[in-house]
């Protein structure tokens, strides 16, 4: 075998970019109503004026991203006065890195060293200057750290402006962010809302079709696996991007076995690796004390809690008290320094907004209101993901 025989193997691939959830169609399938009411709240800008913020709500692989992706895409073809900054909040997750960030994108303007306040003035003179409007999309806000300072800081900025404006598109994954705001925030933050709702089997099957006609060969893939794929990641998610995987990997399936064809049988294959991959990619770029704390609670689904919660029923549910405990100890062990309990609190906010974690707030009992905090995978294969990655060398 060499590369001469490999790049000789016909594959079931045409175009395998096509089945990535980053890959943009041209059109996206079952999300015109929100495109059209975000496109609504934009559209003031192409008549000089400033658009209203816009919030949306959905889980992951709903078409948040996608959406908005889509509508800058056609923003940018039209002329105007406006300009759309979009903000991975992964990647940028605090105040000051947001704002270098949109200063540096707009202006030119990098330097490290300077004041957030630095950042603030130049954007504001940029848009000042030229009379424009500056609309600012926030993907995944939830994971910000500082996130009540950020919204203060650029919605007061139209208080500093008289000329041009700026306003904000917020994308998160659960509805229940808006609790983490405080008053003022949320009333400016909040002026128009969208929801976008897990897709059924049908919505899913519709889009898995728009991308095999882009991404696989003509007549290789049966109807019989787009219908599996469609169906499982609508029971378990609704999640378009979990159906798109479950795809591409039965076609690498398909290939390594030299079928010639996709069927069911290579979904029902993928299947066992597809959610496991998913999850790995989300912990590996989890920062290192976030992997801790997970770490710390697979240990305890695995030991069970040694406080007794009478009168109530939660299955493998922990206290924020003894989670942070049990992190402590990881940190000691493994010669980390532990960040304070309130870092952990917020470390388990972006766990959840992940989907890696559960939390709800308990009755009142012998110990008052609590957050319980819950595992939402196997414990012994986060307990192993997070050794490879995080321990293996200490």
């Amino acid at each position: 075998m060499n590369f001469r025989d490999i790049l000789a193997e016909k594959s079931v691939f045409l175009n395998k970019d096509a089945l990535s959830p980053h890959y943009l169609p041209d059109r996206i399938v079952h999300r015109e109503k929100e495109i059209e009411k975000i496109m609504r709240a934009v559209t003031p800008v192409f008549k000089a004026k400033r658009p209203n913020n816009v919030f949306l709500y959905g889980k992951s692989g709903t078409g948040k991203t996608a959406s908005i992706k889509h509508i800058i895409k056609q923003f940018n073809e039209l002329p105007s006065s406006g300009v759309i900054n979009y903000v991975n909040c992964r990647m940028y997750n605090t105040r000051y890195k947001i704002l270098q960030k949109i200063a540096a994108d707009i202006t030119g303007f990098s330097k490290n060293g300077f004041s957030p306040s630095v950042f603030y003035e130049k954007t504001l003179d940029w848009v000042e200057n030229g009379n424009r409007f500056l609309i600012i999309v926030l993907d995944e806000v939830d994971v910000i750290k500082d996130l009540n300072e950020l919204i203060y800081t650029l919605t007061r900025a139209n208080d500093d402006l008289k000329h041009g404006g700026v306003s904000l598109i917020g994308i998160s994954n659960k509805i229940s962010f808006k609790n983490q705001l405080d008053t003022k925030c949320k009333s400016a933050l909040l002026q128009t809302e969208v929801v976008f709702p897990p897709y059924n089997s049908d919505q899913l099957s519709e889009i898995l079709q728009q991308r095999v006609s882009i991404g696989f060969n003509e007549g290789v893939c049966d109807h019989s696996a787009i219908s599996l794929a469609a169906a499982i990641a609508a029971r378990e998610t609704g999640d378009a991007r979990y159906a798109l995987k479950l795809l591409m990997y039965a076609g690498e399936i398909a290939d390594e076995h030299k079928s010639g064809v996709v069927s069911y049988k290579h979904v029902e294959t993928a299947r066992k690796t597809v959610e496991r991959d998913l999850v790995s990619e989300a912990v590996a770029t989890l920062p290192e004390h976030q992997q801790l704390v997970l770490y710390a609670l697979s240990l305890l689904t695995l030991k069970g809690s040694k406080y007794q919660r009478l009168g109530e029923d939660h299955n493998h549910m922990f206290m924020t008290g003894e989670l942070y405990e049990t992190y402590q100890n990881v940190c000691k062990d493994s010669g980390k320094e532990k960040r304070s309990s309130r870092w952990c609190k917020e470390y388990l906010r972006e766990l959840e907004a992940l989907g890696l974690v559960e939390t709800i707030e308990s009755g009142k009992g012998i110990r008052g209101h609590s957050t319980l905090t819950r595992l939402l995978y196997s414990p012994d294969w986060i307990k192993k993901t997070v050794e490879g990655m995080v321990l293996q060398s200490d």
